[in-house]
């Protein structure tokens, strides 16, 4: 792949809009009551009106369009509607760069943000000069120009939203992840790997069995995951690149790997010396050390960001309870007391909550809770159970899954439980989504 960016910031074509980089937070991921920003992205402008350009046209604005409304912090303002308003082909809809004079006509689109983009192509090769403005203040937040082969737009659209997502909230967000997750659409339980958005989805695992609980590593080349590939539940650690890797097959129950943080080790449920229980284990199998100590099954381990400290599941007190242990003073404590049943533990990436499924009135729903404890928030409800709820890497959204429409998909929302919406339709069911960290191309 071959791409060039550009960042400019000629302020003397502006005239009062002159660019701005310093950081102002647009956007508050962690807000619940986030009101959705409307944002225009009128349709990209052809530069030499070529049929490549046209076409392309229509592909990038649809791909912005559907992209930056799956994040669930926009409302987007129908492109078309655009084109047939008062800001149509002869007016400021068809540029790229606004004088101070055109931001009137873009307040009355009811827009507050918008983004124009210009493309060039020749000889496969393709320009795109994109911009950011703040519609209120007459300001151009950021300007980019990104040049490739014309097979790779999405790969550069994707970076301008990476950097659109930066300049409102300080984090790039989703764009360059990954989610595995289990389906069924080869008949058996495997591990597949699709695009934060769902494209593009992939078998990774060809147990021809039952898989289970997919763990990225920190560092995103490797996945550890529970196969019963050999009629016992064993840990399979499988490199992303080539494939090779290891297997942990002792006596008894071997599942549930959550990569420690930054190390090539994870914590696991062994049965071997007769009691479900944690271990710290190498990335090949060698135990470290014993982790918890109790006569009740241990499951579902979720270390903290810092590695400090172990979220996990056990039946210690009569039902399934999500626990947390102090790995310096070994301290337990535990964290959900609401409900008799709550399981599936996933840390928070910025470490101060902890999301997990429990079950209220018969059904499994997503729920939040402070890391340090208190009242638990409720982020799903309606029909169907939502199960398996895994963070995004910069803590914007929760993926999981979801039997409301029938056969369970994967979901996703925002951190706060708004947007809720479809991720996978594939033959079969999806479940047990992971959302890999941040993967950069090597």
């Amino acid at each position: 792949m071959f791409i060039v960016l550009i960042v400019w910031a000629a302020a003397a074509v502006f005239l009062n809009p002159a660019p701005v980089f310093a950081k102002r937070d647009y956007i508050d991921i962690d807000n619940p009551l986030l009101r959705k920003i409307p944002l225009a992205i009128p349709l990209c402008v052809p530069m030499s009106g070529s049929a490549d350009e046209l076409d392309m046209s229509r592909i990038l604005t649809d791909f912005f369009v559907n992209t930056l409304r799956l994040t669930g912090y926009f409302m987007i303002i129908d492109p078309e509607s655009l084109e047939a308003s008062a800001l149509g082909p002869q007016r400021p809809a068809r540029k790229i760069v606004l004088a101070h004079r055109d931001f009137p006509d873009w307040l009355q689109s009811g827009a507050e943000l918008l983004v124009t983009c210009g493309i060039s192509i020749k000889n496969d090769m393709m320009d795109m000069e994109l911009r950011l403005y703040d519609i209120y203040r007459k300001t151009l937040l950021m300007g980019k120009r990104y040049r490739g082969h014309k097979k790779d737009y999405r790969k550069m659209a994707l970076r301008f939203c990476g950097d659109l997502a930066f300049i409102l909230t300080g984090s790039r967000w989703l764009f360059e992840t990954k989610i595995a997750f289990v389906s069924t659409s080869a008949g058996k339980k495997e591990v597949y790997i699709c695009e934060f958005d769902g494209r593009d989805p992939t078998r990774f695992s060809f147990a021809n069995s039952i898989v289970l609980s997919p763990s990225w590593s920190s560092d995103g080349r490797w996945l550890a995951y529970t196969s019963y590939m050999a009629g016992r539940p064993d840990i399979y650690v499988r490199n992303l690149k080539h494939k090779g890797g290891s297997v942990i097959s002792r006596k008894g129950i071997n599942a549930f790997p959550d990569w420690f943080p930054g190390r090539f080790a994870f914590a696991a449920t062994l049965s071997y010396s007769g009691d479900p229980e944690i271990y710290l284990l190498t990335g090949d199998g060698k135990i470290v050390k014993r982790l918890t100590y109790s006569k009740g099954i241990d499951v579902s381990p979720s270390w903290s960001p810092d590695g400090k400290h172990l979220a996990f599941v056990s039946d210690r007190s009569g039902t399934p309870q999500v626990y947390v242990k102090n790995m310096a003073s070994n301290q337990v404590r535990r964290l959900t007391f609401d409900g008799a049943y709550n399981a599936s533990p996933d840390w928070s990436p910025k470490g101060d909550r902890i999301a997990f499924s429990g079950v209220k009135d018969g059904r499994f729903h997503i729920f939040v809770i402070g890391a340090g404890g208190g009242k638990a928030i409720q982020l799903t409800r309606g029909s169907g159970n939502n199960e398996s709820p895994s963070w995004s890497p910069n803590a914007s959204h929760i993926a999981f899954s979801s039997s409301r429409s029938g056969a369970y998909r994967i979901y996703v929302m925002t951190a706060s439980g708004n947007g809720q919406h479809r991720l996978t339709l594939l033959p079969g069911e999806q479940t047990d989504p992971e959302w890999s960290p941040v993967i950069k191309k090597r």
